[in-house]
């Protein structure tokens, strides 16, 4: 049935309104008969009735104008139509009792309706008013929607925010989605029932997806179990089915949520692990009301580092970056998520050591976080003294300062490309990590590092790289087929930074729990399947080779190197060979090498820093000592 575009006459509506009231009243005289009554009842019935009939309907007609019920639109009828409705009706019965009573006492005796008529009546005629208009409304949403091929729909989580989404996709005349069911880790919710729609539990998804024909998964729940969610992603992407979530409440606009915001799910999702749990009072006992400065502030850990300090209540922090765009990004963003943080932005480069040096006497900062670094392993490989200018130069200027100021605490971020490093950034972040080492053993600054794997969403990190790729219809782009990675989220890798600077006593290497090592042809096909694209259908994987100093595999520990275990489960602590005097003059006299610009001669020197280091598909492999 297809219902007019054109509004109803509003003159209409009242005449329907008002017909719907008058059989309401005579359907209240056949229920107080019991459907029966012989010719001579009917006639003294209609004898009293017939005095009132007309008072009856210029009462309806007064109220229901008065509150409008003719003006909203029929096929739009809201929880607001229903209440105005209501309260007409209620209003016009009240009259009709006060009416009735002023007939009993002031003229003929009889009430205008016997009181079992007016509640019968009053029932009767708001279920029909209200009734005709969802009617109409259900029947006018089944004209009007898509007519495209309809999405049989799973939705994940069967709690509030899971309602919530199932009734603004039935709202939507857009969506051309039938809702299958809810499913849900709770066991208990098994083969119950919400709001007409069946709960399956989680363990029944493959099964479901197969017998129901399910081409859609929307995740609903807000903080769900994170193996649970990979278990129910992975199911899904294996039988080509598409998977969009809910956003967080906080996000929706003005409290309402729309199937606009429903977005894809993203790879982080598949990739995370269970939420980190911190020592925040120790971390606020360390950071509260101190000076903090943050280097390379404007880049994704250290940006995300000021993101997490900003929830200790520091004193003030020092965000120290070269780069100017991303610097006023990061100001914006704090300026809308931490109005009260305490913050100054400092443009300036950690090479510069008399501007480091007017920076650290001007500040004085108590807690140094060293995030500032040339990571990207090619564009090192290729520019070596720069490497060395701001991963070795840089770090031991804001090492030497920090020993100078007698700051309590430095904190510097590495790599695991620093161990058995086999290109120039790896070893130069080996070099810095040494530096650091050594500084700790006539200091009063504690020197801590904390090493880690890839960060997901990160600055130049091979997923943006990726979703970029998709977006241009491809190809995507991988090295080789064998290699693996380690990945941890932004948010993970700052707090577990966080929590190791606060139980470091100085002089420590700690290594994260990166979790199992991912192979990147895996993590290419998901992101491919995740946009509800085809591999080699619409987008291809293609394969270009190692770049020059790239590792098939990661490695957070060198062979010389073994772990201690520390309070937190996802931190352990690396206990590393006691570096020499002599090691720490190599690395002035590598610094001096710059004025050379000769990149042999840089290298040559490195190798002798870190013997580790063995170039690999790269032109230094000649340096190595065979």
């Amino acid at each position: 049935m297809i219902l007019p575009k054109t509004s109803t006459p509003r003159w209409m509506i009242i005449v329907i309104d008002l017909f719907l009231s008058l059989f309401g009243l005579f359907f209240a005289y056949l229920i107080r008969f019991d459907l029966k009554a012989d010719s001579k009842l009917i006639a003294d019935e209609w004898e009293i009735l017939s005095k009132s009939i007309l008072i009856f309907i210029a009462v309806k007609f007064v109220v229901f104008y008065q509150f409008k019920i003719h003006k909203g639109l029929v096929r739009y009828t809201s929880t607001e139509d229903l209440r105005r409705i209501f309260f007409a009706v209620s209003l016009s019965s009240a009259i009709f009792v006060i009416l009735g009573l002023a007939r009993v006492y002031f003229f003929d005796g009889y009430f205008l309706f016997p009181t079992s008529v007016l509640l019968i009546e009053f029932l009767a005629s708001f279920l029909l008013t209200t009734g005709l208009r969802f009617a109409i409304k259900l029947i006018y949403m089944e004209s009007v929607k898509s007519k495209d091929q309809t999405e049989r729909v799973l939705i994940y989580g069967a709690g509030v925010s899971g309602l919530i989404t199932k009734r603004t996709i039935e709202k939507d005349t857009r969506m051309s989605y039938q809702i299958i069911g809810f499913i849900d880790d709770n066991k208990k919710m098994d083969k119950t029932r919400l709001q007409g729609v069946n709960i399956f539990h989680s363990s029944r998804l493959e099964s479901l997806v197969k017998e129901e024909g399910i081409t859609q998964l929307i995740v609903a729940i807000q903080n769900p179990n994170e193996e649970n969610r990979k278990r129910i992603l992975e199911i899904c992407l294996k039988n080509n089915v598409t998977v969009n979530k809910v956003p967080n409440p906080e996000s929706w606009i003005n409290g309402e949520f729309s199937t606009k915001q429903i977005g894809k799910v993203r790879i982080e999702d598949l990739l995370g692990r269970k939420p980190i749990v911190l020592d925040k009072q120790k971390i606020s006992s360390e950071l509260k009301g101190k000076v903090i400065l943050v280097t390379g502030a404007a880049g994704s850990i250290g940006s995300g580092m000021v993101m997490q300090i900003a929830n200790y209540e520091p004193k003030l922090v020092v965000l120290l970056d070269q780069a100017e765009s991303p610097l006023y990004d990061l100001q914006n963003e704090l300026n809308h998520t931490f109005p009260d943080f305490k913050y100054e932005i400092v443009v300036g480069d950690i090479r510069n050591r008399d501007r480091m040096a007017r920076l650290f006497d001007h500040f004085k900062p108590e807690y140094v976080f060293h995030a500032a670094a040339y990571k990207h392993v090619p564009l090192m490989e290729n520019n070596p003294s720069e490497a060395i200018l701001t991963n070795v130069k840089g770090t031991k200027n804001l090492v030497d300062l920090s020993k100078e100021f007698k700051v309590v605490k430095y904190v510097m971020i590495s790599t695991d490309k620093a161990v058995n490093p086999t290109n120039v950034m790896g070893a130069s972040k080996r070099i810095a990590e040494i530096y650091a080492q050594a500084a700790n053993i006539d200091s009063e600054t504690k020197f801590i590092t904390t090493r880690f794997g890839n960060v997901l969403g990160s600055n130049g990190s091979v997923i943006p790289l990726f979703q970029k790729q998709i977006e241009n219809g491809g190809p995507l782009t991988l090295t080789d087929e064998r290699i693996t990675r380690f990945f941890m989220t932004i948010p993970e890798a700052c707090q577990l930074v966080l929590e190791a600077g606060s139980m470091g006593e100085g002089g420590e290497i700690f290594v994260f729990d990166m979790g199992e090592s991912v192979k990147i042809i895996d993590l290419a096909t998901k992101m491919i399947q995740l946009s509800g694209l085809e591999v080699g259908k619409d987008i291809e994987i293609k394969i270009t080779g190692l770049r020059p100093g790239e590792k098939l595999y990661e490695e957070l520990l060198a062979e010389e190197e073994n772990t201690l275990p520390t309070h937190h489960p996802q931190i352990l602590k690396a206990k590393t060979r006691i570096e020499e005097q002599k090691t720490v003059l190599l690395i002035d006299e590598l610094i001096a090498l710059f004025e050379d610009q000769q990149n042999e001669n840089i290298v040559s020197k490195m190798k002798e820093i870190v013997p580790e280091y063995i170039s690999n598909n790269s032109e230094f492999e000649v340096l190595d000592k065979k």
